[in-house]
């Protein structure tokens, strides 16, 4: 691999040709390059890459484990795991999934484990791996990279021309794999697509409430929790953080409702089932409790498989005394701790990064993609990977899956 740093390199010549350039130096753009090799070593390629480091999603991501794909393995049930793109990528899955990543990734050495939850990774539990493996692989195909090369113009003549600082590339076929990168999506609107405004996808809700504040680590379980005043609703565990809430049901809530919530300015109202039971069947469960348990202490009796703390909390917030017992109950106490369990309100007065990661709905529409190829409808041989497109999906490996399957199918298409 010739790693070379645009901004370091002297007596540059005006005009450089390769027969492909991948403008990003990320999993879509990397996977994509190493594809086209594979599938013609003879191709020049090269690999444009805006930073001094290639590869920086994949090195945090996963809390640097690198979170690869899931264990999802029929592509009816892989699409439902994408607010944006879940019918678009129904056909690619067909062509190359979570099998074939893991397939692609073994041939090359690197074994894959899955998790409990479904989630894969590296057996060596370091992204350290994956990157090393596209390193080993670009350098084995003579693969060019060019670091501190931030792209200034697309133009399209006879072939396609890109400017960067100090440097202008042309190439027959042009991949565009630059992920949540406004100034590419801005060049592309210049060549005519139409890009879905961006805004964040996955984020954890920022919510300042007595009954959350003093058991941060806290983990329902098994939850439901629905946005007041919308249709968005989510299920799963859910996770009590220092500054709110996190885990799979408010990470699914983020994704699906990125949009929505954008427009509420992250001002809203979350409605929580902790219990997963109707309300009338808990007031019914409770007044038995209150029969059977009726000495006993109602803050010392969990129900529900609930943590101790979260159930403590929840029976504070229903007015009832830390000595009070189940016998001295009376409607109104056993009505509030009802609400407590099965429709608790809490205020969402902002958002936070999900770890290291940064996911976003929005970019190129994916009605001018053609997606047999991912080539756009309104260009000849420019082609799409990853992020730049309106696709996005929860946590669990699902944004690298689609990295992995739209640069799969560009690269045969560019090198055939």
């Amino acid at each position: 691999m010739n790693i070379i740093n645009a901004k370091f390199t002297q007596n540059l010549t005006e005009m450089k040709s390769y027969d492909v350039i991948i403008i990003g130096g990320g999993a879509a753009g990397y996977f994509g390059a190493i594809n086209i090799a594979a599938q013609d070593p003879e191709l020049r390629i090269a690999i444009l890459e805006r930073g001094k480091e290639v590869l920086t999603k994949v090195k945090v991501s996963g809390g640097g484990r690198c979170n690869v794909t899931h264990a999802e393995f029929d592509p009816k049930e892989l699409v439902k795991n994408y607010p944006r793109g879940q019918k678009e990528l129904l056909g690619p899955f067909h062509t190359f999934m979570t099998g074939d990543t893991i397939a692609w990734f073994e041939e090359r050495g690197v074994s894959l484990k899955i998790e409990e939850d479904g989630r894969m990774f590296p057996a060596s539990d370091s992204s350290q791996t994956i990157i090393d493996c596209f390193l080993k692989e670009v350098d084995n195909y003579g693969i060019d990279v060019l670091t501190s090369s931030s792209v200034k113009t697309i133009e399209k003549h006879t072939s396609w021309v890109v400017k960067t600082n100090d440097t202008s590339f042309e190439c027959e076929k042009l991949l565009i794999a630059s992920g949540s990168n406004s100034k590419v999506w801005h060049m592309l609107e210049s060549l005519g697509h139409t890009i879905i405004s961006p805004v964040p996808s996955l984020f954890t809700f920022d919510i300042t409430d007595a009954r959350i504040k003093d058991i941060p680590g806290v983990v329902a379980k098994n939850v439901e929790i629905h946005v007041v005043g919308t249709n968005l609703y989510s299920e799963g565990p859910l996770l009590i953080t220092h500054v709110g809430m996190s885990a799979p049901a408010i990470l699914k809530l983020s994704a699906y409702g990125a949009i929505d919530l954008a427009k509420m300015n992250y001002q809203f109202q979350i409605k929580i089932n902790f219990i997963r039971i109707e309300e009338e069947k808990c007031l019914e469960h409770l007044k038995e409790i209150k029969q059977d348990y009726s000495k006993k202490m109602v803050q010392n009796s969990v129900q529900y498989n609930l943590p101790k703390r979260l159930w403590k909390s929840l029976v504070k917030a229903a007015e009832i005394p830390e000595d009070g017992r189940w016998a001295d109950m009376n409607r109104e106490q056993l009505m509030n701790l009802k609400d407590q369990l099965t429709k608790a309100i809490f205020d969402v007065h902002g958002k936070s990064t999900f770890k290291e990661e940064f996911v976003t709905a929005g970019g190129v529409d994916l009605k001018e993609i053609n997606f047999k190829s991912f080539e756009s409808k309104l260009h000849k041989n420019l082609y799409f990977a990853g992020e730049v497109l309106n696709i996005d999906a929860v946590t669990g490996g699902f944004n690298f899956q689609n990295a992995w399957t739209g640069a799969y199918i560009a690269a045969q298409h560019i090198a055939n």
